[in-house]
């Protein structure tokens, strides 16, 4: 699964965070990359979800989205704003990647490369986040051709597929995505996904109308690309989660995305 958390946006995070936790407790995912989520007083928003799930958890900072200043909300304080992911199987190792942002500039914005002690071998995960502002078209295609790049380094080819989840903030049909969409598996169409679905819903009471590009379209992913190939990229289905209030609270202003890998 992938999800993009709103951080704590929004002044209800501990609301929408019970919702979070039981999504994923529904969903009981072997892994799921996390977007706009949060880290500070000693813990993070990945290793509380761990804790409950008994997952293995990962946190890397980043600079997507810029952390409001001043802070909207008191409890937003010193809380650092991140990428990470959870994980049924032992995380190795994770690497941290820049990513280009020279129209932006400013701090720069991550990927995290993560390796799963799967039982058939190494599984790595990217986790990644994307511009979305449409003055900075120039770096979301940048770091969009980056992101392909890394998902497919030679270090990670085995047995099983190399993963790029998280929120890239364009959708399949965008220009910006298609380093992405002309070198891996869209998971989504390859299992039988609605064509019509889309993550970031104008219905939705917590979406931004200023998101004009990403409004209503599906812009969270799970891409894939063969280890080998000789084990092509099988998907079994597609499907979106969080996608309902839970005790009238949405958890998100978006939807998660999950699927089912064959192994």
């Amino acid at each position: 699964m992938t999800w993009n958390l709103w951080w704590r946006f929004g002044g209800n995070w501990r609301e929408r965070e019970s919702g979070i936790r039981t999504t994923f407790e529904t969903y009981r995912p072997d892994l799921a990359g996390l977007v706009e989520t949060w880290a500070g007083e000693g813990t993070s928003q990945a290793e509380r979800l761990g804790d409950v799930l008994t997952m293995d958890s990962a946190f890397v900072p980043t600079s997507l989205p810029p952390a409001p200043d001043p802070v909207e909300y008191p409890d937003q304080t010193g809380i650092i704003i991140g990428i990470g992911l959870i994980s049924r199987w032992r995380i190795i190792n994770t690497e941290v990647h820049e990513l280009p942002h020279g129209q932006r500039g400013g701090p720069a914005p991550t990927a995290m490369v993560s390796t799963l002690d799967h039982p058939r071998g190494p599984l790595h995960v990217v986790v990644a986040c994307t511009e979305w502002e449409p003055e900075y078209a120039g770096d979301q295609l940048a770091q969009t051709r980056a992101l392909a790049a890394l998902a497919a380094d030679a270090r990670f080819d085995g047995r099983l597929p190399v993963l790029l989840v998280g929120d890239l903030n364009a959708a399949v049909d965008q220009s910006e995505l298609a380093p992405v969409v002309e070198s891996m598996v869209d998971t989504w169409t390859a299992g039988g996904g609605d064509p019509n679905a889309v993550t970031y819903d104008s219905t939705m009471p917590l979406t931004g109308p200023d998101a004009t590009k990403q409004l209503d379209r599906r812009i969270d992913h799970v891409f894939a690309r063969a280890g080998r190939p000789a084990h092509p990229v099988a998907v079994r289905r597609a499907f979106l989660a969080g996608d309902r209030p839970i005790d009238g609270v949405y958890p998100s202003d978006h939807y998660a995305v999950g699927v089912d890998l064959d192994p």
